[in-house]
């Protein structure tokens, strides 16, 4: 009986992999000021959130993932299929687009972070995040990355250690958080727009896939037709993989929420201008360690979102115009790949020199991801239900309801922000 258990853990654990990088991404600095935002703005009054996006989020990154593992390909290949190249050009530059300012916030945001740890000037930190990223995606290989991203996930523990630090009051919180409500007004429309934004992003959907293509090729599946194809045994794994991904991501989201609720909005501090006040509103109210581990956590999850923010704008670039691609190839057999990588990293890093609000840009940024995800959502259904190019073996009827409501429930969202 040990045996078997001890069997099944080691299994267990064996299957995670790129689904608990994505979902670890998922909360970069840009998530955690919209949450905290919302939070402070609206105490508990979202945490309901956290329980309704992760089936959501679950099915469309499954979906991502199986349009990997079927076709071969990362989505930008697969939507080459389905669309002209032009519209899949636009579809990378509006990516690129959203990566680059969302990357601007990260830097932003991680470092003011280590300007707070009294690590030296944010203004010098901002370029030594920004050049070291792009030596050490350069320099390692993908398992190594692939590794390192798994152990910077680990940096999001402090944002559940953080809240117990506070003391909620449980069955209070519990009662809140199974009891959704609509939004009232524009700034609350705006609110759920950016969760839904900074959970369900664009960029998570071609990284997904991305890392798909690149966990074949490290098997050794270097050419397309041996990468075309998925097992029952495989796509069960990912399911797992992907499940506790975006579970841990969620249950996150949930005690930012939860942590900025209790103690700035419960204080009378219902807008945050800077993440420095974020995190330093923190310390008189829940203490030294709050301060310290929300601080840490954004420069982790920092770390852990840019690769995959400037990594999923390179693989759609290089899918659309047939470039060598991979973060296993060397620099100069994929030079043209490498290089949207750094230029959204650098162009990222350069505006910072603009001087921009680094909460609001975060915010924003989360808006924005939530008013393009939508549209990249209907090309994603169409591309995993179409039986060529999935080889029959599309999204199952439950993934493709999930998903086709996620999309609903996006424009919905986006339309009540304006309306309302």
């Amino acid at each position: 009986m040990q045996a078997r258990l001890a069997g099944k853990a080691k299994d267990f654990f064996k299957a995670l992999g790129p689904g608990v990088t994505t979902g670890a991404a998922d909360d970069d600095p840009s998530g955690i000021a919209t949450y905290s935002v919302v939070g402070a703005q609206f105490g508990t009054s979202f945490l309901w959130a956290s329980w309704f996006t992760w089936p959501l989020m679950g099915c469309v990154q499954m979906m991502c993932a199986r349009v990997g593992m079927v076709t071969g390909m990362g989505l930008a290949g697969a939507f080459r299929q389905k669309f002209p190249r032009w519209v899949v050009a636009l579809i990378a530059v509006a990516l690129l687009v959203a990566n680059t300012i969302n990357i601007a916030s990260d830097l932003a945001g991680m470092a003011d972070a280590a300007e707070m740890l009294g690590a030296g000037s944010s203004h010098v930190y901002v370029w030594v995040f920004g050049l070291g990223i792009c030596v050490a995606t350069i320099w390692l290989r993908y398992h190594m990355i692939a590794n390192v991203l798994k152990w910077l996930a680990l940096a999001l523990v402090a944002y559940v250690i953080t809240a117990f630090l506070v003391t909620p009051h449980w069955i209070s919180v519990l009662k809140t958080t199974v009891s959704p409500s609509l939004p009232h007004g524009n700034a609350a429309w705006a609110a759920l727009v950016a969760i839904l934004g900074t959970t369900i992003s664009p960029y998570l959907f071609f990284w997904q896939a991305g890392q798909e293509v690149e966990e074949e090729k490290a098997m050794g599946r270097r050419m397309l037709i041996s990468r075309q194809g998925a097992t029952d045994g495989e796509l069960h794994d990912r399911r797992i993989d992907i499940g506790v991904g975006t579970f841990f991501s969620n249950v996150v989201m949930f005690f930012i929420i939860l942590t900025t609720a209790l103690t700035l909005h419960a204080h009378g501090i219902t807008t945050i201008s800077t993440t420095r006040q974020a995190a330093e509103a923190l310390r008189p109210l829940a203490g030294d360690y709050a301060y310290f581990l929300y601080t840490i956590g954004l420069v982790g999850t920092g770390l852990l979102a840019i690769p995959t923010l400037a990594g999923s704008a390179a693989y759609a670039f290089a899918e659309t115009f047939d470039w060598d691609y991979g973060l296993d190839e060397k620099f100069r057999n994929a030079l043209a790949f490498y290089s949207v990588f750094i230029l959204a990293t650098i162009a990222g890093a350069a505006m910072n020199g603009f001087h921009v609000d680094p909460i609001k840009a975060l915010f924003w940024s989360a808006v924005l991801n939530g008013l393009l995800a939508p549209f990249l959502l209907i090309a994603l259904f169409v591309v995993a239900t179409d039986k060529r190019i999935m080889d029959g073996q599309t999204s199952s009827l439950t993934t493709r309801w999930v998903v086709g409501a996620t999309t609903v429930v996006m424009f919905g969202a986006a339309i009540g922000m304006f309306v309302f």
